[in-house]
């Protein structure tokens, strides 16, 4: 399921990844940014760097709402740096203001992956503040519904489900149309 917009330039652009939680933004976007000689950031890291504590704290001490408030300044401000690839907390690019940003300043790739697959990652680890209910795979199958829609914006979308990371940035490359890293 990889579909492609005609190749976006991005020379001067950054790479955004979106997607849901457990989609692989992460450690898809760090071997993609080596790959590429970028630098990667994950915005929920630098926003974690920012406020000086973690996203389930910021949940959980002032609600989703000021998340959302200091998520969209800390990624207003990694989008005026030099092009890297830039891994987007799963809500980011709902918030419209976030979104026009990102689309006016990045290629955007929507990475995608089937409702099992997602939650075999999730229930890994617990620190995903949304999936802290009684039924967590029904949260995702909510997510995905409200969502699909709004990441279905992005240039590009890859199948991040059907095999290993390393596949999922060879498809991104494909799609990218680079056949090899740059120099």
């Amino acid at each position: 399921m990889t579909r492609a917009a005609p190749t976006p330039s991005i020379d001067n652009r950054s790479i955004v990844l979106i997607g849901l939680m457990g989609v692989g933004k992460t450690t898809v976007g760090r071997r993609l940014a080596a790959t590429l000689k970028r630098k990667f950031k994950d915005a929920d890291e630098e926003i974690e760097k920012a406020a000086g504590r973690s996203v389930s704290e910021i949940f959980d001490d002032f609600g989703e709402a000021a998340f959302r408030d200091g998520e969209r300044k800390v990624i207003a401000r990694l989008l005026e740096q030099p092009p890297m690839v830039l891994a987007l907390g799963g809500g980011a690019f709902v918030d419209p203001t976030t979104r026009q940003q990102v689309k006016a300043h990045a290629c955007t790739i929507w990475l995608q992956a089937d409702i099992d697959v997602l939650m075999k990652r999730v229930l890994r680890r617990d620190t995903r503040p949304l999936l802290k209910t009684e039924d967590p795979e029904q949260v995702m199958r909510d997510l995905l519904e409200k969502r699909s829609e709004i990441y279905a914006e992005a240039e590009i979308h890859i199948d991040a489900g059907a095999g290993t990371h390393q596949i999922t940035v060879d498809n991104i490359l494909a799609a990218l149309n680079i056949t090899e890293s740059p120099r």
